[in-house]
């Protein structure tokens, strides 16, 4: 596993209403506001240890289950979408799933990636979205 810093963070959450999830951002962040909500699309900005970031939420990204965070910088408190994915599923006692190398210009958007799984404190590797 790459311990290299990933450029931005994205996480899958399951389960949980975006409600639960601003909740969560609420507690977790110094200030979130909210740009612009169109649909099951939201745009916001966030203030972490004095960083501004701007983050992406969708609802049903993955199906009806699924809902994303995507922090569009690498100035989080996470290095990787794993550090953040564990924090979210003891945060919000649920299933939590991001890929498991950070993404790359390369990557063949056919291909089947690894994803990790995280819950009950255990992360496992993935195929997904088919498993």
């Amino acid at each position: 596993m790459s311990e290299q810093r990933h450029p931005d963070i994205e996480v899958y959450i399951k389960n949980r209403s975006l409600e639960t999830v601003l909740e969560w951002l609420g507690t977790r962040c110094d200030t979130v506001r909210t740009l612009n909500s169109v649909g099951g699309t939201h745009a916001l900005e966030v203030s972490l240890n004095n960083c501004s970031i701007p983050v992406m939420i969708h609802e049903k990204a993955v199906g009806k289950a699924w809902i994303s965070i995507w922090f569009r910088s690498d100035k989080t408190p996470w290095a990787r979408d794993i550090d953040c994915a564990h924090e979210v599923a003891d945060a919000l006692d649920t299933q939590v799933r991001c890929i498991a190398e950070s993404w790359s210009e390369s990557s063949d958007a056919d291909e089947e990636e690894e994803w990790w799984r995280v819950e009950n404190g255990n992360a496992e590797k993935i195929r997904w979205p088919n498993s």
